[in-house]
């Protein structure tokens, strides 16, 4: 009987602390390209690419979404590392797009410089992505799906899109700002965060298994109360990882 019990909660703990993986050749590889901006290899301590790259699965000549590529910074890597055979579809929405126009920007250039990076400026409303993909990253901008200007749905809405644009087995790798547990979805506009068990309900609730949540990110010094934009917590908040799967 206690080896019984046993064995779900042993589950739960691999779940929870599941070991970082050794980075692939390929993306090693492409953390070393010589093109990328000095100022996105600054920020490579502190945001670990390598290592949380590790958990997408990327092979080169995989078909792979970058969902909200703000700045570019994961476009670029995940377009080295799937190499030519490969296609990047990088997705910045237009109200994102609308409301600054350095957005735009930053999408126009990363595609004029990578080959396989496919840009995608669709509004929110009408977001579609090829069927197929081998992975779909988004990275800190998970809460954006609940910021006042969209409808109270859109995050449902998108996470329908994105199941279904995944091939069977493919991966969502989701990264984003943690707020304290039951702070409610308001703390997405507020503080620009989201309570990672409410990421996970809704995601799980568009047909997702949850397969691996890393640690990697974890900050403990960060109290969870102050905007994510705030000077002193910039570039230093806890952030959570949570790798999901579409079954089959």
């Amino acid at each position: 009987m206690a080896r019984r019990l046993m064995v779900p909660l042993f589950a739960a703990l691999s779940l929870a602390s599941a070991a970082v993986a050794e980075v692939p050749a390929n993306i090693t590889t492409a953390l070393a390209d010589k093109g990328r901006p000095a100022e996105d290899v600054s920020r490579d301590a502190a945001r670990k690419p390598g290592e949380l790259l590790a958990m997408a699965e990327i092979k080169p000549g995989a078909k792979v979404a970058d969902f909200i590529i703000g700045g570019g910074y994961f476009t670029r890597i995940l377009s080295a590392a799937v190499g030519p055979s490969g296609v990047v579809y990088a997705y910045q929405p237009a109200e994102f797009i609308a409301f600054q126009a350095s957005y735009g920007e930053n999408l126009k250039k990363v595609a004029a410089s990578h080959a396989n990076v496919k840009p995608l400026d669709a509004s929110f409303g009408a977001f579609d992505l090829p069927d197929g993909l081998d992975l779909i990253l988004t990275v800190q901008n998970y809460h954006d799906l609940h910021l006042k200007p969209f409808p109270a749905g859109a995050a449902a809405v998108i996470n329908a899109e994105i199941f279904k644009s995944l091939k069977p087995g493919g991966v969502f790798l989701v990264v984003d700002h943690e707020a304290l547990p039951g702070a409610g979805l308001g703390v997405a506009d507020s503080l620009h965060r989201i309570d990672v068990a409410d990421a996970k309900k809704e995601i799980e609730a568009a047909g997702f298994k949850l397969v691996e949540e890393s640690q990697l990110l974890h900050d403990p010094s960060d109290p969870h109360t102050a905007n994510v934009f705030d000077p002193a917590i910039r570039g230093k908040t806890d952030q959570f990882i949570l790798k999901f799967k579409k079954p089959g």
